[in-house]
């Protein structure tokens, strides 16, 4: 399917490794002109793909990464809001840890909407907020982080009703057990990787696999597209039913 991304400007957080490298590899195999905002430079830096480095907690990295997506390409079309970490910011972790974890995940989402709204509003552009399951299932012990992607989903209506009759579409995707690099390296650290493994594998009902990183980035791209024109204010969880389906099924 033509999703009719060539040429089309998008401007992805977090997009060094896992998820946001999927992202801006599937984006580029669309034809899509991209800049990747990270704290690490994008491994794929290419005349189609430029990086702009910061720490997205700053506002002004989030406006240096808007105006260079412009200046580079004349446009903005789409924004992806990825970039974000499980910090295991507890209850015992104190109020200064709360607030730190809540601008880390979510802070710089609404800092990004925020500067790009312009340029967006000119395309009838799209943006895409990727949560996690820990907004609608809890986890125990990450506070900050269930907190943030929560405010990821109220925000992602929020926008979709405050954005609609500027024609920008808003929506969400939640992954839930995703394998990356950084979940590998996790799983390193327990007693009997291998088994704990298994064990998450398990709990997900369709296939009892983890979702891969191009899985997800297959959804956002689509989101991203066309193809979906009428599609806004939605969450739409990539997860082999994780999330919504009886643990039942995975026993």
């Amino acid at each position: 399917m033509n999703l009719e991304l060539h040429h089309k400007v998008v401007l992805i957080t977090g997009g060094s490794s896992g998820i946001g490298r999927a992202l801006v590899k599937m984006f580029r195999d669309e034809g899509a002109r991209i800049v990747c905002v990270d704290r690490e430079a994008s491994p794929d830096e290419c005349a189609e793909i430029r990086s702009c480095r910061g720490d997205l907690s700053e506002p002004e990295v989030c406006r240096r990464a808007v105006d260079e997506a412009v200046e580079q390409f004349g446009s903005l079309d789409v924004l992806v809001n990825n970039a974000g970490c499980n910090d295991s910011v507890g209850l015992d972790a104190g109020p200064a840890a709360f607030t730190k974890s809540l601008q880390a995940n979510l802070g710089h989402y609404y800092t990004m909407a925020h500067f790009a709204q312009p340029h967006l509003e000119r395309s009838a552009g799209a943006i895409i907020n990727v949560g996690s399951k820990v907004a609608v299932t809890g986890q125990g012990g990450t506070s900050g982080y269930a907190a943030a992607k929560g405010g990821v989903l109220a925000l992602t209506r929020e926008w979709a009703l405050e954005l609609a009759p500027k024609s920008i579409r808003v929506n969400a995707v939640l992954p839930a057990e995703v394998w990356t690099p950084l979940y590998e390296s996790w799983l390193q650290g327990q007693v009997d990787p291998a088994a704990e493994k298994q064990r998450i594998e398990r709990s997900v009902p369709l296939g009892a696999r983890f979702t891969t990183v191009e899985e997800i980035a297959n959804t956002v791209v689509f989101l991203a597209s066309m193809r979906s024109s009428h599609t806004t204010g939605q969450i739409l969880f990539v997860d082999g039913g994780y999330a919504h389906l009886d643990r039942r099924a995975t026993n």
